[in-house]
């Protein structure tokens, strides 16, 4: 097993963190044993957000009083400075803890900076120098926005979708946050669920030696497999490659990374989550993506206009109104029982 330093933080775990979005669809009891096993392996680092419903709760209850030997992140979506303050007030109740290890933007639509109209960079520095929080970072699914936090010099790290189905774009980020000295943490290590060989995806990930990829574990038999990975880790060979060219074939067109760029749509369709929702109801909790809300929106897709704007807008070159029209036929099969 490798490890890894993110960037210039000083924190060098295993090549092998939690990712501990998909613990929401599991009880308190079953995501604390998984936890404390992981940790139990020598996992270290773990990943959390104050958007993943009880998450946050359930890392604070696995290691009450282990705190200090394991490094946690988390994230706020906080656009404002109350916002900001409200999130990381309730992180560090929920994670019984007076410190976070990695506090990070989740995914904003801009690259917050000292003197924006947003003034949350400020929160950030503040925080920091209070001990509130010890290194900053961000995560994001644009492409201009992770190249503009990179150039920025003003975080620690970057959490970006990285996987075997990765794009020239993509590389580009990867490269460009090890010529900064820039931690990359990579998320979506599975592609949400669309990739199932671990092995092929972690012998790729391996082949980085700056990245940290954080794989989504929801079931024992998951961890299983990546704990499994600590003493014999697959090494890339013609075996793993030809699994990868493969799925690349395959799967590349239906991979959205909810980047936004599409937005908006002109009849309504809230494209870069909608594109995704397949993806989203098997690795977060169903119920949320079931709603009457979540209904009328998904079912908005009927009305797409086929303008193609989407497509054009695509940096990935998907086409986005043939994935949107997939996700809705699954998504009504879900609905009628029929399949998930």
């Amino acid at each position: 097993m490798g490890y890894v330093t993110l960037g210039q933080t000083g924190i060098t775990v295993q090549k092998n963190s939690f990712g501990a979005l998909p613990i929401q669809r599991i009880s308190k009891e079953e995501a604390v044993k998984l936890l404390r096993k992981a940790y139990d392996a020598g996992v270290t680092f773990f990943d959390t957000a104050r958007f993943y419903t009880d998450s946050e709760e359930k890392l604070g209850e696995a290691f009450a009083g282990i705190r200090e030997k394991v490094y946690i992140a988390t994230k706020t979506a906080a656009t404002t400075p109350e916002a900001f303050w409200a999130d990381l007030n309730t992180s560090l109740t929920n994670l019984r803890t007076d410190y976070i290890d990695l506090y990070q933007f989740h995914n904003p639509a801009f690259c917050p900076k000292p003197g924006d109209e947003s003034r949350v960079y400020e929160c950030m520095l503040e925080a920091k120098e209070k001990g509130l929080i010890r290194h900053i970072g961000i995560t994001n699914h644009r492409l201009n926005v992770a190249m503009e936090a990179i150039e920025s010099g003003l975080y620690e790290t970057l959490q970006f979708p990285f996987c075997y189905l990765a794009t020239e774009k993509d590389l580009e980020v990867v490269e460009a946050c090890k010529k900064a000295g820039m931690g990359f943490i990579a998320m979506k290590a599975l592609s949400g669920g669309l990739i199932t060989n671990s092995a092929a995806a972690y012998a790729f990930l391996d082949q980085y030696d700056h990245v940290l990829p954080i794989w989504g574990v929801q079931r024992e038999a998951e961890l299983d497999e990546f704990l499994g990975y600590i003493d014999n880790p697959p090494v890339m060979n013609e075996e793993l490659s030809a699994v990868i060219a493969k799925d690349r074939q395959e799967l590349l067109g239906d991979f959205c990374r909810g980047c936004g760029y599409c937005m908006p749509c002109p009849v309504g369709i809230e494209i870069n989550n909608m594109a995704r929702m397949s993806l989203m109801i098997r690795r977060a909790p169903s119920a949320a993506q079931l709603t009457p809300e979540m209904q009328e929106k998904m079912f908005k897709i009927e009305g797409c206009a086929n303008c193609g704007k989407c497509k054009a807008k695509c940096p990935y070159g998907l086409d986005t109104p043939a994935l949107l029209k997939k996700n809705l036929q699954d998504y009504k099969e879900i609905l009628a029982g029929k399949a998930y």
